[in-house]
């Protein structure tokens, strides 16, 4: 049953809310540029995907949709000039997904520094907050049978240096920007 917090709702009626909310601005973001939302919601993903995650597979893992469907999305952001692909000079047939100066134009005020700026204005701790949300999504990524991804420096596997950081799964170092970054490996 939903419980209440104060004055504030916390059970689905909320989220509910909240989610049919963004996805309308992601909805309207998309219509504003010719794609559709999985088309910006990708946009975004990539936006804050680590070397890791950069790759279709972690794309289909992070949505919930198939290859063939991320294949689609992709084929339509090339055509577009919005994401480019680049080989894994280690890996084959790997590629990395990247934005292109047009891919990362479509974001500017997009629903996320929306949302962004809305919690900016709240008068309460956004590490509470953060933290709260992060522990919510990470339980229903379990319950769903989902997997999770999370900010790399947030991950069990992640180990600080005295020359930098590195993953404690993989054993590369990590570059620091690489570290504010989502992560398909990432681990509570």
């Amino acid at each position: 049953a939903p419980f209440f917090t104060g004055a504030l709702y916390v059970g689905g009626g909320l989220l509910e809310r909240l989610g049919a909310l963004i996805q309308q601005s992601v909805r309207d973001d998309a219509a504003r540029h010719g794609l559709l939302s999985i088309h910006v919601q990708v946009l975004h993903y990539l936006s804050q995907a680590n070397s890791y995650s950069d790759l279709p597979i972690a794309i289909a893992d992070y949505f919930g949709i198939t290859r063939g469907t991320v294949s689609q999305t992709l084929a339509v952001l090339e055509r577009k000039g919005l994401v480019a692909k680049t080989p894994d000079a280690r890996h084959g047939k790997r590629v990395h997904l990247g934005l292109t100066p047009a891919g990362v134009a479509v974001l500017e005020n997009s629903w996320a520094e929306r949302v962004d700026s809305a919690l900016g204005t709240l008068p309460l701790d956004a590490a509470l907050l953060g933290d709260a949300l992060r522990g919510l999504l990470v339980a229903l990524q379990r319950i769903n049978g989902q997997h999770a991804f999370g900010v790399c420096r947030q991950c069990a596997h992640f180990r600080r240096e005295p020359e930098g950081a590195r993953c404690g799964l993989i054993g590369e170092p990590l570059a620091s920007a690489q570290t504010v970054r989502i992560c398909r490996e990432w681990s509570a």
